[in-house]
C-alpha cells in the first residue's frame, strides 16, 4: 500500500473555489476513476493557511499511475477544472510525496 500525500497551495483568496471544486466536480471524479481519498484537511496553523492537503491510497504506483493520468485526460475533468479558472487562476503550486507505511506501527492503514 502506498498513501500519497498532495498539498495544494492556493493563490490568495482561491482556497473557498478550490474546496468549492473538489465538493462539487473533483470528487465525482475521483470516483469515477476509482481513486480513493482518506482525507481532506486545511491548515489551520502553519507556514501557509492558503492550503488543501489531502491524502490518497493506492495498491501500488502502478494504480496510481493507471487512475491518476485517466483522471487527468477526463475531458470532462478538463473541462470542469478550466470553467473554475475561468476568472483566474485557483491553485499557485502542487506538491506530493508518496509514503509507505513504517514498519513498527502495524496498527495503521490496511491495504
Amino acid at each position: 500500500m502506498i498513501i500519497e500525500m498532495r498539498v495544494y497551495e492556493c493563490a490568495p483568496g482561491r482556497l473557498a473555489a478550490l474546496q468549492e471544486r473538489f465538493a462539487k466536480h473533483t470528487l465525482g471524479f475521483f470516483q469515477k476513476h476509482g481513486i480513493e481519498p482518506i482525507g481532506f484537511w486545511t491548515t489551520l496553523v502553519g507556514r501557509n493557511n492558503h492550503e488543501l492537503t489531502y491524502l490518497l491510497k493506492w495498491k501500488d504506483m502502478a494504480e496510481r499511475e493507471a487512475k491518476w493520468n485517466a483522471f487527468q485526460a477526463d475531458p470532462d475533468w478538463i473541462a470542469r477544472r478550466n470553467e473554475s479558472e475561468a476568472e483566474k487562476p485557483i491553485v499557485a503550486r502542487v506538491e506530493n510525496q508518496f509514503l509507505a507505511p513504517a514498519a513498527f506501527f502495524p496498527a495503521g492503514l490496511k491495504g
